[in-house]
């Protein structure tokens, strides 16, 4: 695995526990412009952690030699 390649694991791995921390976040009351934020944040991060991970797993089985 190439530098690069964990890197992106890195990033992909933080960018999907900070959305599922917002969408947790939601559990608790707030005003509704709070609960559309959160949850517009919360799935566009986690959409790119998972984008982020399948880029990165795709690169690490193409800089792999079978």
């Amino acid at each position: 695995m190439t530098l690069s390649i964990g890197i992106m694991f890195a990033v992909a791995a933080l960018f999907t526990l900070i959305g599922a921390g917002l969408l947790l976040a939601l559990l608790r009351p707030a005003s509704e412009a709070r609960v559309y934020a959160f949850r517009m944040m919360g799935i566009m991060a986690m959409s790119l952690g998972v984008v982020l991970l399948m880029s990165a797993t795709a690169m690490l089985r193409w800089s792999v030699t079978p």
